[in-house]
């Protein structure tokens, strides 16, 4: 399933709108139901408002509904290039309110992939389940 998560962030990527950085990232998000959702990077010339991929592939899943995740696959670099692309704060921020401590991010490299856990990438994170 990793694979086909790469290969839907890889297609994801070519729609990404990034002329100020020139680095496109595309993201591929895996529902519990099965369902991939994915999402690319859109700049804008006030970069606040630029949204990143993973942000633009969690909002599509749930504003369709979706709010269950296993994992998440992210493709990113300048041009054609296989970067190591981890996600931003922001990014992490966004699959700690929705997702588990063991949700998989999947990043792509040059010579493959490597698997964190979002706990890995933000542990002790602050999310609604801190109020419960």
């Amino acid at each position: 399933m990793f694979l086909k998560l790469l290969e839907k962030a890889e297609l994801a990527r070519e729609n990404s709108y990034s002329p100020y950085s020139k680095f496109k990232v595309g993201a591929a998000l895996l529902s519990k139901n099965g369902e991939i959702f994915t999402g690319c990077n859109i700049e804008s010339s006030s970069y606040s408002l630029t949204c990143c991929a993973e942000r633009v592939a969690f909002f599509k899943a749930i504003s369709e509904g979706n709010n269950g995740f296993e994992a998440i696959a992210i493709v990113g670099g300048f041009n054609d290039t296989n970067e190591p692309c981890m996600p931003c704060g922001s990014c992490r921020q966004v699959m700690a309110e929705f997702c588990t401590p063991d949700f998989k991010i999947i990043i792509k490299k040059n010579d493959g992939f490597d698997i964190y856990t979002l706990f890995e990438l933000l542990p002790n994170s602050f999310s609604l389940k801190n109020n419960e």
